[in-house]
């Protein structure tokens, strides 16, 4: 047995018919002192009374906390993180994709690099088209807003110390991007190449909406590169607007007759309209996001706890 106390953190939404067997198999398999936090994120499904069957089966290694409403895997992910006690802390999903040896694995890893996260990638990963294609997408677009490494791959499967959890646990607003929070506050990061299986049981929670919240909490929480680029955007179209105006005029000089295009003004209006509407959108999504904030809307709700009191926890 190890001496380091490792928090496995696991946001539980409908996962009723893989989380009895992997919290059984991490128990049983992992030679290392476990806490297990589940977080139910508003599940419909009875993954809450089987998330209470595992607290009362394993008292003094599970501890459960079910959220008043759904939120989002990140923000239940923070719910975990504020409740864990772990020297270390695993994230993992409920899905069982990433199998018990390979957290057996990550873990090793972790605890004998001298790293503040290391994150998981793969040969393959055995998502959804959708899911696949908004990992790429997300991890080009935090290239450039975060300054994340172009060789890091940023995976759901990671394992952070304590002092990176300290940091992370000190973001309160209700927007909260995991990733981007580890890489504002640590640039010792490592990764190691794991296995990925496909799902043996129910079907992601990830659909397209949820990918593009998940993109913009990103895309506007952690960079003002957003606003720089509607800027030079703007810039660049009225250099053509103004091109284009004047060609229009020596096009009429060199041929008076020639008679002007409604095509072309109806184009010329709408690209410009297009690109005042997105800019003031943009605009639209910050000073939103900051109402919100102001308004402290709560990250999580816990509405119920199951955990060992004998323990000392920070509840």
């Amino acid at each position: 047995m190890h001496e380091k106390l490792i928090s496995v953190i696991i946001p539980v939404y409908n996962g009723s018919e893989t989380i009895s067997s992997l919290v059984d198999k991490l128990i049983n398999e992992l030679a290392y002192r476990l806490e297990i936090v589940l977080v139910n994120d508003g599940s419909i499904d009875n993954s809450e009374a089987i998330c209470i069957a595992l607290y009362e089966q394993y008292p003094a290694i599970v501890r459960f906390y079910s959220l008043a409403k759904n939120v989002g895997e990140h923000n239940a992910v923070m719910a975990g993180l504020n409740k864990c006690n772990g020297d270390y802390a695993i994230i993992i999903d409920d899905d069982f994709q990433n199998p018990v040896s390979e957290v057996d694995k990550l873990i090793a890893y972790g605890i004998s690099q001298d790293f503040d996260a290391v994150f998981s990638y793969y040969d393959k990963k055995y998502h959804s088209f959708w899911r696949n294609i908004g990992s790429q997408f997300n991890n080009l677009v935090a290239s450039q807003m975060l300054h994340k490494p172009r060789k890091l791959y940023l995976s759901s499967f990671k394992i952070i110390n304590r002092f990176l959890i300290d940091e992370v646990i000190k973001y309160t607003l209700p927007f909260p991007y995991i990733d981007g929070l580890i890489l504002r506050s640590s640039s010792h990061i490592g990764q190691i190449k794991l296995k990925h299986q496909a799902r043996s049981q129910g079907r992601s929670g990830y659909t397209l909406y949820k990918l593009i919240a998940l993109w913009m909490n990103m895309f506007t929480n952690f960079s003002v590169l957003p606003l720089r680029l509607s800027i030079f955007i703007g810039f660049i179209f009225s250099i053509v607007g103004f091109l284009i105006g004047i060609a229009t005029i020596v096009m009429k000089i060199y041929d008076p007759s020639l008679p002007m295009g409604y095509a072309s003004l109806m184009f010329g209006i709408s690209i410009f309209s297009g690109i005042q509407l997105i800019a003031i959108g943009m605009v639209g999504e910050y000073i939103g996001r900051i109402f919100l904030s102001i308004n402290k809307q709560a990250q999580f709700s816990i509405r119920k706890i199951y955990a060992n009191k004998a323990k000392k926890i920070k509840d």
